[in-house]
């Protein structure tokens, strides 16, 4: 089993950064792929950034790009993802997620295992 644990939002004006920080537990599927979702109110989830268990493999979703980083320490078994240039449409609840396979991929259903998620609330 892997349990993830993701903290670091909040409330963060336009044009600011942000850091999401992802803990996960458990030591199998260590090499997997691992990504950020985030879901705003009344929309469907959406793929943010996955990156490989390297961390030399990753993608990004459009909206994001030049924007958001997102990077991993496989010792210390986190993902993070650094947010610079907030804007209000990047609010929503963040996901953390374990993929099914070392390849990198933006579809929820290439995903296993998922964390809790952490709000993220950028004003305008």
């Amino acid at each position: 089993q892997v349990q993830l644990e993701e903290s670091g939002g909040g409330l963060v004006q336009a044009g600011g950064s942000m850091r999401l920080s992802c803990a996960r537990s458990g030591r199998t599927l260590e090499r997997n792929t691992m990504a950020w979702f985030r879901q705003a109110p009344g929309k469907e989830r959406e793929f943010v950034g996955s990156i490989g268990w390297s961390g030399t493999t990753y993608t990004y979703a459009e909206s994001v790009k030049g924007r958001f980083t997102i990077s991993r320490d496989n010792t210390r078994n986190t993902v993070a993802l650094q947010m610079n240039s907030l804007k209000p449409a990047d609010t929503g609840v963040y996901f953390c997620a374990v993929g099914r396979s070392m390849g990198v991929s933006s579809r929820a259903s290439e995903y296993m295992y998922w964390g809790q998620g952490t709000q993220v609330t950028v004003s305008s």
